[in-house]
């Protein structure tokens, strides 16, 4: 199968989209199928293997780290040079835009995928007032495709609330559970990770540090948890505001972090703990949980279907640092509950690999252009 993916974000960018893209691409080629990437930015033109046409493209004033791309005539040749059997555009916007109409001109069946909530995104800069508008573009874009994907069963539920048609569940994602592993948690990291106190109860954070993700929240947590430490793993336009913030606080800020000394952080510790409101799913809870890491998590988004209250990890409701602060409380002053919570964590993380995630998008590209053939042969 010949397929053109159409995103928004790519490498050298490092966040949930793009790792899901890895993955994906290399499972793709590996199975024989022709891909060719459509991205913005300053990309390499190889991507796992895959090809990579890059777009016209500027920064995003309020978050540089993302660059909106732009169509030109050009890429709907390249397009049509390639002759795909079915386009895939990810979290579509002004490319992902012109990648439907391209296909739509084309005959070729296009599908479309949300990953980034952009309308809760913007109450988070001070644009709340343009959610509404945010939603009638987003209405307007995925209605174009044939098929919309989104990766979990709340965020579909908000989709179809509000308007956007043929939703359906897939491609939800997976964990390296070989990576991501119990034995990969090392004192050596927990002293790097709390600053030389290695005995001390850690938290660790995973993911960009950017106002959607909620981490200020954790300046009303780590008070009110004597002698615990935070480890804040990645990087991103938040930080600086978070350094300020944190000031006096015992928090460290790892910065980006890769492969197995990613994997040895999330392991060494103690809970794992996810403010985002705004994640459609949440790949670092799972990873987390393959890591054996109790995981105390805010109950919005895709965080729901992960994590299941007292059997796999805790929840706390959105804004609440006193609710926060008493669940990891809990899981760091209970040695059985947190077995408990990393026992079964990792025993559900290691039913989501990457392999069954996209056997099931391969999937829906096979219905949609089974669908197709009817009316290309008329």
């Amino acid at each position: 199968m010949r397929i053109a993916v159409f995103t928004e974000t790519a490498p050298p960018n490092l966040n949930g989209v793009v790792r899901r893209l890895d993955q994906t691409l290399q499972r793709l080629l590996a199975g024989g199928d022709e891909v060719l990437v459509f991205a913005p930015g300053p990309v390499p033109s190889e991507w796992s293997g895959a090809e990579v046409v890059p777009a016209p493209y500027l920064p995003l004033p309020l978050y540089p780290e993302i660059a909106a791309g732009f169509p030109r005539p050009a890429l709907r040749s390249r397009l049509a040079r390639f002759r795909p059997d079915v386009v895939h555009v990810v979290n579509p916007a002004l490319l992902g835009a012109g990648g439907i109409v391209y296909a739509r001109s084309l005959g070729v069946p296009v599908m479309a995928s949300f990953h980034t909530h952009l309308p809760k995104y913007l109450s988070h800069y001070g644009l709340g007032a343009l959610e509404p508008l945010a939603w009638g573009i987003l209405r307007s874009v995925h209605n174009k495709a044939a098929l919309n994907l989104c990766i979990s069963d709340p965020i579909a539920e908000e989709l179809r609330g509000h308007g956007i048609e043929r939703v359906h569940v897939a491609w939800r994602g997976g964990v390296d559970a070989d990576l991501f592993n119990p034995k990969r948690r090392s004192r050596e990291m927990r002293a790097r990770l709390t600053d030389g106190n290695p005995d001390a109860p850690l938290l660790v954070s995973a993911g960009r540090l950017s106002a959607e993700k909620g981490l200020d929240l954790l300046g009303g947590v780590l008070p009110r948890l004597p002698g615990a430490r935070l480890a804040l793993v990645g990087d991103g336009p938040h930080r600086a505001d978070l350094e300020q913030q944190f000031a006096g606080l015992p928090v460290h800020f790892a910065g980006y972090l890769r492969g197995e000394e990613l994997a040895s952080a999330v392991a060494a510790a103690d809970a794992f703990v996810f403010t985002s409101q705004t994640d459609t799913l949440g790949l670092v809870v799972l990873e987390a949980m393959a890591a054996g890491v109790p995981v105390v998590a805010c109950n919005s988004g895709g965080v729901p279907d992960l994590v299941r209250p007292g059997w796999n990890g805790l929840l706390f409701e959105p804004g609440d640092a006193i609710h926060a602060a008493a669940a990891l409380g809990r899981v760091l002053g209970d040695a059985g509950l947190s077995e408990r919570l990393s026992l079964a964590g990792r025993r559900f993380a290691e039913r989501w690999t990457w392999d069954a995630g996209v056997a099931d998008l391969r999937g829906c590209y096979e219905r949609l252009v089974a669908a197709q053939t009817p009316a290309r042969a008329a």
